[in-house]
């Protein structure tokens, strides 16, 4: 049975007394008792120190990437040894904005995923078209590139640490809005490539968060839509209250 899971995507916001402040509110705040898997992505250079401060609870800490090699001559970047040495098991690999301001292709990508793997790190993968290609018709041939090429070489058994997240960037700060319709269908049609590539089990059972400017008003009717297993978070994972009234929507 696939989990309902709302991750909260903090990006380049937040230094360390920030964080330790929206974590501590969070944490006060969140249900104790909930079938919502919750999970945060602060920026890395406090990522320690959310994973001490969560310790014992139910919110999972992720990074935000990471980098395809185990180790070398990559200044700046971050390895998966380095995230699993401070118990950062999970990763978001793919995220729209890594994809057009750092270049990130989908070959990169399916090297990212393969090394996250076979380090029994989770992936929350994300992928989802831009505005021009949702204008022109071309939205599925897009949305089924990226996953063929940046996941499809995965076992079956390897899609149990896999959690997929759609992004309609044309829907995100453009002034453009996807509605819960919109969402559904894709949703649909992804878990339709799972069942007709790789198996009715792996459809069945992977998650597919929905990304496109999630907010309180909105996660409840978009939550309901069969295929849609929950969010990743952008500006309302920044406010306890909002986050946390996502996270209870169901």
């Amino acid at each position: 049975m696939r989990k309902q899971i709302v991750a909260g995507n903090w990006k380049m916001n937040n230094d360390s007394r920030q964080t330790k402040a929206l974590l501590d509110e969070l944490l006060a705040k969140r249900p104790q008792n909930t079938n919502t898997k919750i999970v945060i992505a602060p920026t890395f250079v406090n990522l320690q120190q959310a994973v001490e401060q969560a310790a014992g609870s139910n919110i999972i800490v992720a990074a935000q990437n990471m980098h395809q090699a185990e180790s070398g001559a990559y200044t700046g970047e971050i390895s998966v040894g380095m995230l699993k040495s401070i118990n950062v098991n999970t990763v978001i690999l793919g995220h729209s904005e890594r994809r057009a301001y750092f270049g990130e292709t989908n070959s990169i990508l399916a090297e990212k995923v393969k090394t996250a793997l076979k380090n029994n790190v989770t992936i929350i993968f994300c992928f989802g078209e831009e505005l021009a290609d949702r204008q022109s018709g071309n939205h599925f041939n897009v949305v089924e590139t990226q996953l063929r090429e940046g996941l499809f070489h995965i076992t079956e058994e390897q899609w149990g640490s896999v959690v997929l997240a759609y992004e309609p960037v044309w829907a995100i700060g453009t002034g453009e809005t996807a509605s819960p319709e919109q969402a559904q269908e894709m949703h649909a049609f992804i878990r339709s490539l799972l069942r007709d590539n790789i198996s009715s089990n792996v459809a069945e059972n992977t998650s597919i968060l929905y990304g496109g400017s999630v907010k309180p008003d909105n996660a409840t009717e978009i939550f309901s839509k069969p295929d849609v297993d929950g969010g990743l978070i952008g500006g309302a994972a920044l406010k306890a209250d909002d986050f946390l009234a996502i996270v209870n929507a169901k």
